[in-house]
């Protein structure tokens, strides 16, 4: 999905950064979902994410396909963030109302300091292309430096809360990361 950048944009963006130095963001997907996991059904969602960051200048350095269990989805999560593996762990699936989507939960377990604002920009967001968009439970967190938000389990809702989301994740991880202290700049 084209998002306005051009290649010669991103470089630039990439460039100005700490004069010239710059540290490409690293990316940990993570599906959560019981069919994907036990290989009867093929993920489409993680792709859909890995093709999006990859575009916008991340680089993908893990993907997991796990069971809609808590304590597996917490456990890797709290894996990577607490390691440095990843500035950004981004989740699919597990947050609608069925009892076994616990992929919130899982999230909000391993809680440093909550970021409410992302998933409820996502779901005013999404109102525009469906009214269940109220349905989603997904949460967005910090752990030490790492940002985690999860997003819902189709590959359509994850286009559209990605495009949405980009610009302003680059923007909060440059913060939490110490690239940028002002918030209250020039949206991109």
């Amino acid at each position: 999905m084209y998002n306005g950048n051009t290649e010669w944009q991103i470089t630039k963006k990439l460039s100005a950064r700490q004069g010239g130095f710059y540290k490409m963001k690293r990316v940990a997907i993570i599906t959560s979902s019981d069919t994907g996991y036990r290989g009867e059904r093929e993920d489409l969602s993680g792709p859909a994410i890995r093709e999006i960051v990859e575009k916008n200048g991340y680089e993908v350095v893990s993907e997991d396909v796990l069971p809609d269990d808590r304590k597996m989805l917490s456990e890797r999560m709290a894996e990577i963030a607490d390691s440095g593996t990843a500035e950004l762990i981004l989740t699919t699936g597990g947050t609608g109302f069925s009892p076994r989507d616990i992929t919130p939960e899982a999230t909000e377990d391993i809680i440093d300091r909550r970021v409410p604002g992302i998933p409820e920009a996502m779901r005013a967001y999404s109102m525009q292309f469906t009214k269940r968009a109220i349905l989603s439970r997904g949460a967005s967190v910090i752990r030490n430096r790492t940002l985690i938000i999860n997003l819902p389990g189709s590959v359509k809702a994850v286009s559209e809360s990605m495009e949405f989301l980009i610009g302003n994740i680059e923007h909060g991880l440059d913060i939490l990361l110490g690239y940028d202290s002002e918030c209250g700049g020039k949206l991109k």
